[in-house]
């Protein structure tokens, strides 16, 4: 009996060990997102990475994935752009708006930040993420504004 006992003891341990073992390796996953929808990376980077059940998106400019040019009428049209440039890495993994837990917003001038957040508050109206807004001295390709964030499942 007290073999049994041993036996089931030794089986279990070790089945445990297979499941944890499994559920590391599923964690520690790594996919690299990418979509037509939403602007080329135009540097050495992926649109968006993710690991386990957590979406790490790169910054967005408001280039019109379309034609490729910047879109720059006016500061709440291009912060428009950069929203629904996010929006598509965030569909192409299966998220949207509701799913970000934090957000970064870059800015060349910081007297834009309530028009910025004006645009911001329409597509982040019932889940707030956490967030941080920065001026910069530049940014990419002559954007005026730029916004990253981790998402969720």
């Amino acid at each position: 009996m007290q073999k049994l006992i041993f036996a089931a003891g030794i089986i279990g341990a070790l089945a445990l060990t297979a499941c944890n073992t499994s559920n590391q390796d599923q964690a520690l996953s790594k996919e690299i997102i990418t979509t037509e929808a939403a602007p080329k990376a135009i540097g050495p980077y992926s649109q968006a990475v993710k690991a386990g059940n957590t979406l790490y998106c790169s910054g967005q400019i408001a280039l019109d994935p379309a034609t490729g040019k910047l879109v720059t009428d006016d500061i709440e049209s291009e912060t428009r752009q950069v929203l629904k440039n996010l929006g598509a890495v965030l569909r192409a993994s299966d998220m949207d708006y509701d799913n970000v837990v934090r957000a970064t917003v870059y800015m060349t001038d910081i007297e834009n930040y309530k028009r910025i957040n004006t645009v911001y508050a329409e597509f982040f109206s019932d889940s707030k993420p956490a967030r941080a807004a920065v001026q910069v001295a530049n940014l990419p390709a002559g954007a005026n504004v730029e916004i990253s964030c981790i998402a969720v499942k």
